[in-house]
């Protein structure tokens, strides 16, 4: 595998414009096996290959949460991985389950799990690979776990849609056998480094001690930062009013968004809320960072696709009749309000995930199975006396 990145001193940026570094690795152990006869730095996505450095030990098995038909699936899973001598890493909450707790026949199976807490307990060097068990859902709150370098991630069809889970859990044995020793493709899923960035009001205390707030004043600013995986989408919120945000790229203003919102994606959730919005479906694997705008009050406003890479920025515009807001990944939900802004631009950690065949039929049949794309009745054929009329 080849790849290329910008270092020119003149060059405000350093990161790739096209993805990892081939030094890039996915966990402790995985990374991607390197292809030499890359051509031009253009990646056959059929030659993406899991290899691993050091024979994987640890796995994280996500589930999704009050499912009931996941949890005979998810038993089995821990019951084979435990035998095959895997440290199995689960959620705290996920134990909770009654269902759980109280089928003893199990138990010794959870005594020999490591568990940890969502958003306080740091896993990113302890797993070698992640298992899903669910929806596309799954596959998400996955990727919010990692900050940084991510975990391949073999995701299984339990869910309602399925679009980002390829796998069905009836061979799980001999699939996840393979993943164990690195017979897979993988495809890299771009994520957007997202980075909220809130003025601080100042506080001044008035003559009766009371806490009075200041809009005018310049306060200190908190930053926040995301990786999201799917899109990050700015819309009106309970408002009547039109959203009014200032769209800039690379410092430049390029529109002023006035709607209901507007949608900033990632290949991969270009086929999500994105499509939904008129947006045209990209393939995974192409470098781009797509921009929809939510029912724009303009004929003329259409999706554009613009390089990964690009520095985009959201902020309130200075006549905006009221705030706006933020979710990433349909999650975190949070208001903008004006000094605020939200700066996007391509992550260097994207997510690996693995492949039930590799990266192109996997789309294609996902969009014929999930999104049912060009699913029509079929002409009839004409026959030569017909033709004649």
């Amino acid at each position: 595998m080849c790849f290329f990145s910008l270092s020119f001193k003149c060059f405000r940026k350093n990161q790739s414009l096209h993805g990892p570094s081939p030094v890039t690795t996915f966990g402790p152990k995985a990374c991607m096996l390197q292809n030499p006869h890359a051509v031009m730095h253009i990646q056959d996505p059929a030659s993406q290959r899991l290899t691993w450095n050091k024979p994987p030990k640890s796995v994280l098995v996500i589930k999704k949460i009050q499912d009931a038909s996941l949890l005979q699936p998810f038993k089995e899973l821990c019951v084979f991985l435990t035998e095959k001598n895997m440290i199995v890493y689960v959620e705290r909450k996920v134990l909770v389950d009654p269902a759980i707790q109280s089928d003893e026949s199990f138990a010794v199976v959870i005594q020999k799990f490591c568990t940890f807490r969502e958003d306080l307990d740091d896993i990113s060097n302890r797993v070698d690979f992640i298992i899903c068990l669910g929806g596309d859902g799954t596959l998400l709150y996955a990727s919010s776990l990692f900050q940084k370098s991510v975990p391949p991630v073999m995701a299984f069809h339990l869910g309602s849609l399925g679009f980002l889970t390829p796998f069905n859990f009836d061979a799980y044995q001999s699939q996840v056998t393979q993943i164990i020793e690195g017979n897979a493709a993988i495809i890299l899923r771009s994520r957007l480094r997202v980075v909220k960035e809130s003025r601080e009001k100042k506080a001044r205390v008035d003559e009766k001690d009371i806490i009075m707030t200041n809009g005018d004043s310049e306060g200190s600013r908190k930053a926040l930062q995301y990786q999201v995986l799917n899109e990050v989408v700015v819309d009106r919120g309970p408002s009547s009013y039109l959203s009014n945000v200032d769209l800039f790229l690379d410092g430049h203003l390029i529109t002023t968004v006035q709607g209901d919102g507007v949608i900033v994606s990632t290949p991969t959730g270009s086929t999500a809320y994105a499509v939904a919005a008129g947006a045209s479906m990209i393939h995974p694997n192409v470098p781009a960072i797509m921009i929809t705008p939510i029912c724009p009050h303009s004929l003329s406003f259409r999706p554009i696709v613009v390089p990964a890479g690009v520095e985009l920025k959201i902020m309130l515009s200075r006549d905006a009749r009221n705030t706006a807001w933020v979710s990433f990944d349909g999650r975190k939900r949070q208001e903008i309000c004006h000094g605020d802004s939200i700066t996007i631009t391509t992550s260097c950690f994207p997510v690996p995930s693995i492949c039930f065949r590799d990266p192109v039929n996997d789309w294609f049949e996902s969009l014929a199975q999930c999104l049912h794309w060009n699913v029509r009745k079929q002409q009839n054929y004409l026959s030569s006396e017909e033709d004649e009329f």
